[in-house]
């Protein structure tokens, strides 16, 4: 436990500063008996049918979404997102990933008969669980962070210790309750309310069989680090950070593609990995874009995440408001151009977690706004001569969650993405998740992948079989 910890962790709401939530921090032996009730349930759950497995996941998202409006008021009060659209965390991507996932366990984890050389023989690749896994999983969308690992892991036989982010504990116990309700079989999932220290020893620990984590870059090689301390080769999955791009062709029908970007950079905040951060416009239609997004972005109504008219809540904390408004400060004193005034939106106070929307021009890519993730409603636009220079400032940034091609031109728009270094190429979207595609970045937005059939196995280890009959 940290040096001078009171052992508690309180959450504080970005809505009015009080404390939501005080919970009790693990302590060694708390965690020994946490991974222990794991290791145990573990052993049976893996010998569940699949049939059965899928039940459970089924039930917990019926439960869930019977209780996405009781959900969506909790998230406000522990995030900030608006309780307009807190609800659709749950109904929306919540319920579409999980009944994704549960429909195709069945075949994505199937043994893999491989045709014999010669008569007599057999082989086969099995895919078998990899015991404990341990899901760290963040407060910006916590739900749909977590049930990319949680509900992967559970139906490939595994248990799961969850520790979510210190903003949003009740995540976790929500959890519990569903999957209790839902009959998933006791100590099979578990979660702890731990400090870094605690979750460094569950890195290390040889009971942990796979690692998942959503957060930044820092925090992933924290993990890293941790799992390595271990001396043990154990797997890994880190989804990190992004400063996603979005490149405006000529072509490019406006109407949709301004509100999808203005969407895409200002929704849940701009509190999202795969925010749009940088837009990138051909010369032709800049000017239009330009237009039409300022517009836009003044359209939202900035106040308490409580109130039904609410579509732009507060950030996370103060700190994080300050430290988009340092950005923006920042371009500006370096010759950007911002074109949205704060005072339309009265809440937006320094000091505060309130933070008015912004559009910046005039910006190039020796300003932070424009390399470092800012992860708030503010968006720098460039324009560009075409392709080739798009391209390359896409590809100009240490991140590579997702990018985006607005156009109409869906042959460009794959050549253009074979060029782009991402991990999901979008055109005419944003700012999603299809649970049916590999979730993966690369360079500093991590490494593995949720989603798809290749999360399901990225949750077991291959286990080879050689028959040979006897002669």
């Amino acid at each position: 436990m940290t040096a001078g910890s009171d052992y508690v962790q309180r959450t504080v709401s970005p809505v009015d500063g009080s404390v939501v939530a005080e919970r009790p921090l693990a302590t060694p032996a708390v965690v020994d008996a946490a991974l222990d009730r794991a290791v145990a349930a573990q052993r049976a759950w893996r010998a569940t049918p699949m049939d059965e497995r899928v039940d459970v996941v089924e039930r917990l998202v019926g439960w869930m979404v019977a209780r996405a409006d009781d959900i969506g008021r909790e998230l406000a009060w522990q995030m900030g997102r608006p309780v307009a659209q807190a609800p659709a965390e749950i109904t929306r991507g919540f319920a579409e990933r999980a009944r994704w996932l549960a429909g195709a366990a069945a075949d994505a984890l199937a043994d893999d008969e491989i045709p014999a050389p010669g008569p007599g023989l057999r082989r086969f690749i099995r895919r078998e669980p990899v015991g404990v896994v341990l899901v760290v999983a963040p407060w910006n969308y916590p739900y749909l962070c977590s049930v990319n690992a949680v509900v992967a892991a559970l139906l490939a036989g595994n248990a799961v210790v969850l520790k979510m982010a210190a903003q949003t504990p009740l995540v976790a116990e929500r959890w519990a309750e569903g999957l209790a309700a839902a009959g998933l079989p006791e100590g099979v999932f578990g979660y702890l309310h731990a400090d870094h220290d605690a979750v460094a020893a569950l890195c290390g620990d040889p009971r942990v069989g796979y690692v998942a984590f959503t957060g930044s870059v820092p925090g992933g090689r924290a993990v890293a680090r941790a799992t390595a301390a271990g001396a043990r080769f154990v797997g890994t999955g880190f989804e990190l950070g992004g400063k996603d791009p979005a490149y405006v062709r000529a072509d490019a029908p406006l109407d949709s593609t301004i509100a999808g970007l203005v969407d895409g950079v200002c929704f849940n905040a701009g509190q999202s990995c795969c925010a749009v951060e940088r837009i990138y416009v051909d010369r032709r239609v800049f000017d239009d874009v330009v237009a039409g997004f300022v517009a836009g972005a003044r359209s939202y109504v900035l106040d308490d995440p409580l109130a039904p008219t609410t579509t732009l809540g507060p950030l996370v904390r103060a700190g994080a408001a300050a430290f988009v408004r340092g950005q923006v400060d920042a371009a500006v004193a370096a010759g950007a151009t911002p074109l949205v005034d704060p005072g339309a939106f009265p809440r937006s106070q320094e000091g505060t977690p309130y933070l008015a929307p912004q559009v910046l021009v005039g910006v190039d890519h020796a300003m932070r706004i424009m390399t470092e993730e800012t992860f708030g409603p503010v968006v720098g636009i460039m324009p560009v001569a075409g392709d080739d220079e798009a391209v390359a400032l896409m590809n100009d940034s240490r991140y590579g969650l997702t990018a985006s091609i607005w156009t109409a031109d869906a042959d460009a728009a794959v050549a253009v993405g074979d060029r782009v270094e991402t991990g999901t190429w979008y055109m005419n979207r944003c700012d999603y998740l299809d649970p049916a595609l590999a979730w993966t970045g690369v360079k500093d937005s991590g490494r593995g992948v949720t989603l798809s059939t290749l999360g399901l196995r990225a949750m077991t280890r291959p286990k080879s079989f050689h028959l040979r009959a006897a002669p």
